[in-house]
């Protein structure tokens, strides 16, 4: 496996990316509830980077950790490039495919305002699309950087999804009500309890060895990669199913 080339001022600068664009928009925004909780992610894994005390080797997780933000970052950006577009004549197939954020985004940067959405749904799913889709693509990215195997780097993939499960919960207990509050067969219950980190992240490892093997197969990578982005989206999609009635919450 070949030497990282990603420094540690990478991450930084993903860092102050984020906290840029959390500021720059309103809190009830679904992009801006969920960059902070990425937020939040990224600055746990500087640190542990900072310190030494997690990775085996931190100079890969600083490569994973600034291609798995650019991911989001690039869906946001390519969402604000079309809303400030004026209406285009209709471009070929490949070249909107391109324009367009992918699927596994779509339902966050297209609902990010609506009133009817809770915080915690704007968080969960946007955890969702990065976990499912975004982690094992940046994880493959890496591979090709660095010259090595997921096998190489599976254990330090596992501890920065050790870091998104400690977020995960953190989000659950600060944009969810308490379990005392929630009504016993009312669909926020039934909501937050169809959706676990646990299931994603072993969805997201199953993900990385199967594209991994279709990897010298082209055609068959793009048809489970394009399958991946529009599953995860549909999943998405179904969390942000909207709850809550008009008015802020």
């Amino acid at each position: 496996m070949t030497t990282s080339t990603a420094p540690a001022g990478e991450v930084g600068s993903i860092v102050e990316r984020l906290r840029a664009l959390v500021a720059g928009l309103p809190a009830q925004d679904g992009v801006a509830v969920f960059g902070g909780v990425y937020l939040t992610v990224t600055e746990a894994v500087a640190t542990h980077l900072a310190a030494g005390d997690v990775f085996a080797d931190p100079a890969a997780v600083a490569r994973l950790d600034v291609l798995f933000a650019d991911r989001f970052l690039t869906a946001v950006d390519a969402a604000a490039a079309a809303a400030d577009a004026p209406a285009p004549a209709p471009a070929p197939a490949s070249t909107a495919a391109r324009a367009r954020p992918a699927a596994c985004w779509r339902p966050l940067l297209e609902l990010r305002r609506h009133p009817g959405i809770l915080p915690v749904q704007f968080a969960l799913s946007g955890i969702n699309a990065h976990v499912e889709h975004d982690l094992p693509l940046a994880l493959l990215d890496t591979c090709a950087v660095l010259g090595c195997a997921p096998d190489d780097l599976s254990a330090d993939f596992h501890r920065v999804n050790d870091v998104l499960a400690q977020v995960e919960a953190q989000v659950r207990e600060r944009l969810a009500p308490a379990p005392a509050e929630l009504e016993p067969d009312g669909p926020l219950l039934h909501l937050l309890s169809s959706w676990s980190i646990d299931a994603a992240r072993d969805a997201a490892w199953a993900s990385t060895l199967t594209l991994w093997e279709l990897r010298e197969r082209p055609v068959a990578l793009a048809a489970a990669s394009g399958a991946l982005d529009d599953g995860t989206g549909l999943v998405c999609r179904c969390l942000l199913t909207p709850l809550a009635g008009p008015g802020p919450h």
